[in-house]
């Protein structure tokens, strides 16, 4: 099972990543931010196009550095970061297994449901910080769950010293977040197991060394930008999670789909799997352990105003325990139903993906996804989702542990999807093909502008330049574009005509500009150009140098 495990790794996280272009605006922002950090050989205080950029703290960019700095300037480097995070995440999964029930078999099983699970592929083979933070708050479970085992003072003191030291990582990569999921996950087991004596006693130790070890950058990223605290917290946290401007506002229910979307292929078993942790909670307290882990968490981001499909993916570790416990407790009793339901699922998913790609050809215009000309990409589509039918089909088999190729379903998608994707979403969402086709009006421009953070983010990190500027949206580097020194940086579009007789002075100027969808160039009333190039919804506006 072990070999099984590390084969699906290499070939669903590693294989594809530079086979990829970067998604904007999340993988070029990370990308540009790191590339930046390295360029100015400033680890401390993140940057991106040159502005102050405090949205996240900066461990999380340390991982990212030491990638590109180990691996060059390419999507792999990008990407390997959250690779490599996951990867831990799947270590600790199989060591938390082996202490919870000494079963290498169902460690090992536990790690192939949590890697091919379409919430954690999906997400750690991309280039965001939440894989970071999934890891640190795993290992934040895990150390506490090392506390519950150990049978001496010393033993707790250990794992609560480990759990600092993981809150401390989680905070540095996520902020304060990190601080409270372990808490609020743990609250119920502390009730259960009546442990808030050792609480009380050791939990102190937790929050000592968590300050101590984040301190030394606190103070100084606070002795360097004296407001980076006061944005982070009441920006980026406060108004995120809680305010009635709350980014990404959803309903309470928000989660409930994608959980069920997150665990393919394996959903028949997520029901059977949390009621085990519940009605087993007396006689097998690890059960209930993962459960509370699972529950707690999500039940939180619930009640936040503001959601992302992302956040819950530190919930997936647990999760895959548990389902891990249930499946294998099922295949003892000869209850196949369950892995009969779960094949008969996948398999519609499969045929679903299958069925849409076929749509997408044009048979109906309003959902048509491909042009005539890029008919290879919807065959490769479709062979993926075929993939995951034929490995549904597979695992429905009544044959003795055939259930476990449920794992395979999504390996052709993991593979393939790169090669699958339609050009009009090339050309909006996926910038480096656009400035690879336009890269000689792009490099030999003095002044390069676009109106969208994630393009600009994409043509700094392709051209290797920061001094890409913005021009009549400001987006997330808002906060950034307030600094004094930043006076340049933004051009309106009141301004722009102006500007451009004197830019044009000193050099060519390229402008790309991204449309809503419906919008067109001819809606825009910029200044005659030399050049036009049209990409979809992506547009280089170039203006040759006039002495």
């Amino acid at each position: 099972m072990g070999h099984i495990a590390g084969r699906f790794f290499a070939l669903a996280y590693l294989i594809p990543l530079n086979g990829r272009l970067l998604w904007q605006p999340d993988e070029t922002r990370y990308a540009e931010i790191s590339r930046e950090m390295l360029q100015r050989g400033d680890w401390g205080v993140p940057h991106l196009l040159g502005l102050r950029y405090f949205e996240k703290p900066v461990a999380g960019y340390w991982f990212n550095n030491i990638s590109q700095w180990l691996f060059g300037d390419n999507n792999f480097a990008v990407r390997f970061a959250s690779v490599f995070s996951t990867g831990i995440t799947a270590l600790l999964i199989f060591a938390l297994a082996m202490l919870m029930w000494r079963n290498t078999h169902r460690a090992y099983l536990s790690v192939l449901i949590f890697l091919s699970m379409v919430l954690v592929f999906s997400i750690g083979t991309y280039s965001v910080l939440d894989p970071m933070i999934a890891l640190w708050l795993t290992a934040a479970m895990a150390s506490y769950y090392l506390t519950l085992k150990a049978t001496s003072a010393k033993g707790k003191l250990g794992g609560y010293v480990l759990l600092g030291l993981a809150c401390c990582m989680g905070f540095m990569t996520k902020g304060f977040l990190a601080l409270a999921v372990p808490v609020i996950a743990v609250i119920p087991v502390v009730i259960q197991q009546r442990r808030i004596k050792d609480l009380l006693l050791f939990g102190p130790v937790a929050i000592l060394v968590a300050l101590l070890l984040s301190l030394p950058w606190a103070l100084a990223i606070a002795q360097r930008e004296p407001d980076f605290w006061n944005y982070f917290f009441w920006v980026e946290h406060i108004q995120r999670f809680a305010e009635d401007n709350a980014q990404h506002k959803a309903p309470f229910w928000y989660y409930l789909p994608i959980l069920m979307a997150a665990v393919l292929p394996w959903l028949a078993l997520l029901p059977g799997a949390l009621l085990k942790g519940w009605r087993e909670r007396g006689q097998r307290p690890e059960l209930f352990f993962l459960l509370s882990w699972v529950m707690m968490p999500l039940i939180f981001f619930s009640v936040a105003k503001g959601k992302l499909p992302t956040y819950i993916l530190p919930c997936m570790a647990p999760l895959a325990l548990l389902m891990a416990a249930y499946a294998e407790d099922a295949a003892k009793a000869l209850r196949r139903k369950v892995f009969k339901v779960n094949a008969l699922l996948n398999g519609l998913f499969g045929l679903i993906g299958m069925v849409v790609l076929l749509l997408g050809f044009g048979l109906f215009p309003k959902v048509q996804l491909f042009s005539a000309q890029e008919w290879q990409k919807g065959v490769i589509g479709i062979v993926a989702f075929g993939g995951w039918l034929l490995f549904a089909i597979v695992s429905a088999s009544d044959k003795v542990q055939r259930w476990r190729w449920a794992a395979a379903c999504p390996l052709l998608l993991c593979l393939l999807i790169g090669y699958a994707i339609p050009q009009q979403v090339t050309d909006s969402k996926l910038p480096q093909s656009f400035i690879r086709v336009n890269r000689a009006e792009l490099e030999h421009s003095q002044y390069v502008l676009t109106d969208s953070v994630g393009l600009a983010a994409g043509l700094a990190w392709e051209l290797k330049r920061s001094d890409v500027l913005m021009f009549s949206h400001k987006g997330e580097v808002a906060y950034g574009l307030e600094y004094p020194d930043a006076k340049g940086h933004f051009i309106s579009d009141a301004s722009f005509p102006q500007w451009l007789l004197q830019a044009r002075k000193q050099g060519n100027v390229s402008l790309v500009l991204q449309f809503s969808r419906g919008e067109s160039l001819e809606q825009q009333h910029l200044p005659a150009a030399d050049k036009v190039q049209v990409m979809n919804r992506l547009a280089l506006v170039w203006y040759k140098q006039q002495p």
